[in-house]
């Protein structure tokens, strides 16, 4: 499917080389964030121009290109985290997920708790897109996984939900991320209890979150996801960039704004100087 290719390129073609320009200097979704303030000048300068071309010449709707099985990549990077660190992750890990669940919840009438099986028997959607990092690289995937439209249905967001917002297993302090894996697990366990959002977190708001390539995807090219990629689960937001792609998902939560959430801005990176509208 190539609906939007045709009228998506210029826009495409010159964010691509803004980000590109600046891809030495900035690092890839859960990568440490980079001192550049051009970089940064950047991102938050091209956020407007970025969301209204995105409506203007697409539209919410509009599908993200989709591939055949003879482009996908040899393999699929693994930017960013490679496996959080700390005890609560690893038992999952060694568990093969058994235990884990995802919390759904917020501004919900119906809050959820789902297992990775229950995922698996849902309705799912397989899509080979292509992932467009900040820094300049794009590889081409099949995921599948469960659309998100179909769990927001059985929660039923409250009328005054406008965002999702994604919470994730990864930490991204230099204290958790720089301990050692076996003389600093107990400190590092005790910096994320005692730092719950030094974690990863993400956002979208309601018309990405109803987009039919909006999933929850638990395989990555016809296999379990790999925990470099984010297994158990991990966000595709096909049009939007990698930063948006939260790894590891352990809750999602409705709310009405960012207020009180961090640093107000809505992700991680965005609170750092990334643009919260990433679209491609």
């Amino acid at each position: 499917m190539k609906p939007i290719e045709q009228n998506n390129a210029p826009r495409r073609h010159f964010l691509r080389a803004v980000f590109a320009a600046f891809g030495a200097a900035a690092l890839s979704a859960c990568d440490r964030l980079s001192n550049s303030k051009a970089f940064v000048d950047v991102l938050q300068s091209t956020q407007y121009l970025n969301r209204g071309a995105h409506k203007l010449f697409a539209g919410r709707k509009a599908m993200a290109q989709e591939f055949i099985e003879a482009d996908i990549a040899p393999s699929f990077r693994s930017n960013g985290t490679l496996m959080p660190v700390g005890k609560l992750y690893e038992g999952m890990v060694n568990s093969n997920f058994a235990n884990w669940k995802l919390e759904v919840g917020g501004l919900v009438e119906t809050p959820l708790a789902l297992s990775l099986a229950d995922l698996r028997v849902m309705p799912s959607r397989t899509q080979i897109t292509r992932h467009d990092c900040v820094e300049g690289w794009s590889a081409i995937a099949k995921w599948t996984g469960v659309p998100l439209h179909h769990i927001l249905d059985q929660v039923k967001p409250l009328p005054n939900a406008q965002y999702v917002v994604f919470r994730c297993a990864d930490a991204m302090d230099d204290d958790e991320d720089e301990a050692s894996p076996d003389e600093n697990k107990e400190k590092t366990d005790a910096v994320v209890a005692a730092k719950p959002d030094s974690t990863y977190y993400e956002s979208m708001d309601m018309d990405d979150a109803y987009h039919i390539q909006t999933i929850l995807a638990y395989d990555l090219n016809g296999k379990p996801l790999p925990v470099s990629n984010g297994a158990p689960l991990r966000l595709r937001i096909e049009r939007q960039l990698g930063y948006k792609h939260a790894k590891y998902l352990m809750k999602i939560e409705l709310f009405e704004s960012f207020d009180g959430i961090r640093g107000g801005k809505g992700g991680y990176w965005e609170d750092n100087g990334y643009e919260w509208y990433g679209g491609i």
